[in-house]
């Protein structure tokens, strides 16, 4: 089933940047050009993904040491859409025994701090993950907790870099930068596809400004005739070597999940 394509929001500043060849604007007026472009792919790329209630999926962990040694976790996750606020996010572990029933929940906001917490069953407590802590690694992996959730739009400012070839696509590169002066990264460099605007590729930049990691996303689907879901999402660590490959399965949309889902005190129940 297709859907009708919506006029890009941003389309018209890269006809206005193009027609100004010979007769370059101001440095302020190129800077103020590029932020407002930044921030409506941003808002575009959102706009094409709301709407799709919930989906539940299942994942598969694959964890690389620098010397390509490889332990691997299977998941299942839950996730729930609140129209107007962040989305409601449930990871839980499945595989192996040892981290059997380890749950992440995460209730996302546009408009601050987002809430989670961590279900160990081998202490039989539930851990509220501060915002001072969310640049730590997930469970070992090389996904940050701050990189387990939606990216709202709100939390950063933008910038649009350029457009450039990515494989057989050609991508729009732009800059973001977060406003949490607790998050563990400096900025962004976010590749999406011009077509659809998928994200391809996010570089991430720690807080000194080195290149920290790398994300690409592959093989994606189409769910629901409109919602678009990458099958493989590598992300690599490149100063010290390590890798984690997510691995997406499985996905139904429109299930019966509710609030009920979601719930804190639900955690040390979820299956």
């Amino acid at each position: 089933m297709s859907y009708p394509r919506k006029v890009l929001a941003f389309s018209t500043p890269w006809l206005i940047v193009a027609a100004a060849i010979g007769a370059p604007a101001p440095v302020h007026s190129q800077n103020v050009t590029s932020d407002a472009t930044g921030l409506s792919i941003a808002r575009e790329s959102r706009a094409r993904e709301e709407g799709f209630g919930n989906f539940t999926a299942q994942q598969a962990m694959v964890l690389r040491n620098k010397h390509g040694q490889e332990s691997w976790r299977q998941l299942r996750v839950k996730v729930l859409e609140v129209p107007g606020a962040g989305d409601k996010s449930l990871f839980v572990f499945d595989e192996p025994r040892d981290v059997r029933g380890t749950a992440l929940l995460v209730h996302a906001h546009r408009d601050r701090a987002d809430d989670q917490w961590l279900y160990l069953p081998a202490l039989k407590r539930v851990k509220r993950i501060s915002s001072s802590n969310r640049s730590g690694s997930f469970m070992g992996s090389e996904f940050a907790y701050e990189d387990m959730t939606a990216q709202a739009v709100e939390k950063f400012t933008y910038r649009y870099l350029r457009d450039e070839p990515c494989g057989s696509l050609t991508c729009t590169v732009t800059e973001r930068y977060p406003t949490d002066k607790k998050s563990g990264y400096s900025r962004q460099v976010v590749w999406r596809d011009r077509d659809e605007l998928r994200v391809r590729k996010v570089e991430y930049y720690d807080r000194k400004d080195a290149h920290l990691k790398t994300l690409t996303l592959e093989n994606y689907g189409l769910y629901a005739g409109r919602y678009w879901r990458a099958g493989v999402m590598t992300m690599v660590n490149h100063l010290t070597g390590k890798s984690t490959v997510l691995t997406w399965t499985g996905f139904k949309f429109g299930t019966d999940l509710g609030d009920r889902d979601f719930s804190r005190t639900g955690l040390k129940r979820a299956r």
